[in-house]
């Protein structure tokens, strides 16, 4: 079954990560063939990003304050203004460390999953598989472009897990099978209408899985063509 990504896409997703990733590396580091150097290396990164994530927040909130404190004082009401907000004492830094700490993570990762010693419980404990991708393929749908270029017209479309896709045409007649194709990207390459003469021609598709249709028809796409 596909998987999704095992990195999260926020900073606090991240954090929390490298921190699970780090504190569980320094059991599996040795089975898997790592020297120690290699699990403290990590964990000063996860030390140092969790204290660059948290110090970010505190400043955030610090500028909201202070945002509202410069609007009350610009346009507010009342009497007085009150206190300003008190600036934002930070913790003391870590041990610094090189730039590109989640560059240098998924590199280890990389490492671990080559490992002779691994495996997917290991893999699961270090949270570097990511969870598996299920897909309703009864509403699945395609969603199709059509460009015109160079006296062509090019359908692009993304597979979402697919086989591939099947694709109809309209030319002025009603819909009629065009191809089947399973690299996104598909060339039409239908000679144009005669010179001076213009035309409106429609797409549509339909996903493929194991030589069978699935999901829904895409929206039909319009595109005007001229000879």
């Amino acid at each position: 079954m596909k998987k999704s990504a095992y990195l999260p896409t926020t900073d606090d997703g991240k954090d929390v990560w490298l921190t699970n990733l780090a504190t569980k590396f320094n059991v599996y580091a040795l089975p898997l063939g790592f020297v120690a150097a290699d699990a403290a290396a990590l964990l000063a990164d996860a030390i140092y990003f969790h204290w660059a994530v948290a110090s970010q927040a505190q400043v955030a909130a610090f500028a909201q304050q202070w945002t509202a404190y410069k609007n009350a004082a610009r346009n507010g009401t009342g009497t007085t203004l009150g206190q300003a907000p008190i600036p934002t004492t930070l913790p003391a830094a870590p041990t610094a460390v090189a730039p590109n700490i989640i560059g240098r993570a998924c590199l280890l990762v990389a490492r671990i999953k080559v490992s002779p010693t691994y495996t997917e419980a290991i893999g699961q404990a270090l949270g570097i598989i990511g969870a598996d991708q299920t897909v309703d393929v009864s509403t699945l749908k395609p969603v199709i472009t059509a460009t015109l270029g160079a006296g062509q017209v090019d359908i692009g479309w993304t597979k979402q897990g697919m086989d591939g896709i099947e694709i109809h045409v309209d030319r002025g007649t009603g819909f009629v099978f065009l191809a089947i194709d399973t690299v996104p990207g598909y060339t039409d390459t239908a000679a144009l209408p005669a010179a001076g003469q213009s035309a409106l021609w429609k797409y549509k598709a339909i996903y493929l899985q194991s030589d069978q249709r699935v999901g829904l028809w895409s929206d039909v796409v319009s595109l005007p063509v001229a000879g």
